[in-house]
C-alpha cells in the first residue's frame, strides 16, 4: 500500500486530532507531552519497575512519572502489573498498542539524534543572527 492510499484511508477515520473536542487530541498530548514520549520510549525495550523507569527518564519527578503512567495506562498504552509481594512490586510494560506507538516514536528519536549536528549548527546560526539584530537595535 503506498503512502497516498494510506493517507486517504486514514482521513476516513471518524476522529480528527485538529478538532478541539476530539478525544484523539488528549491521547496525542499524552504521547507527545514532555514525559509521555520519553516514558513510552523507555519502555520500548521491555518492562521496568517504577524506580528503574524514573532513573531511565532522567529529570522526571516521581509525581509527574506517576501521572504520566496513569494517563498512558488509561489510554491503553501501558500495562501495570502489581505483584502481591512484601514490599509490593509493580512493573510497567507497553501494550501492543503502546508498542506500535513506541516503534514510531523511536524512529523519530533516531532521526533527531542522527541530525543533532545540523540542529546545533542551525541554533548557533540563529542565535548569532538574533544577537546581531539585538545589538544593532539597541544602538
Amino acid at each position: 500500500m503506498d503512502t497516498t492510499q494510506e493517507r486517504t484511508e486514514e482521513q476516513n477515520f471518524p476522529y480528527n486530532v485538529f478538532a478541539k473536542a476530539c478525544p484523539s487530541r488528549a491521547t496525542l498530548e499524552h504521547i507527545t507531552g514532555r514525559w509521555g514520549g520519553l516514558t513510552v520510549c523507555a519502555l520500548y525495550e521491555g518492562s521496568l519497575r517504577f524506580n528503574e523507569l524514573r532513573r531511565r527518564v532522567d529529570g522526571v519527578s516521581e509525581k509527574m512519572l506517576s501521572q504520566t503512567l496513569h494517563a498512558l495506562e488509561r489510554d491503553g498504552l501501558v500495562h501495570r502489573e502489581a505483584q502481591p509481594t512484601n514490599p509490593p512490586r509493580v512493573d510497567y510494560e507497553l501494550t501492543p498498542l503502546g508498542h506500535g506507538i513506541a516503534e514510531r516514536l523511536m524512529g523519530l528519536v533516531d532521526f533527531v539524534e542522527s541530525r543533532m549536528d545540523d540542529v546545533l549548527t542551525a541554533r548557533a546560526r540563529y542565535d548569532e543572527t538574533r544577537d546581531g539584530l539585538q545589538t544593532r537595535g539597541s544602538l
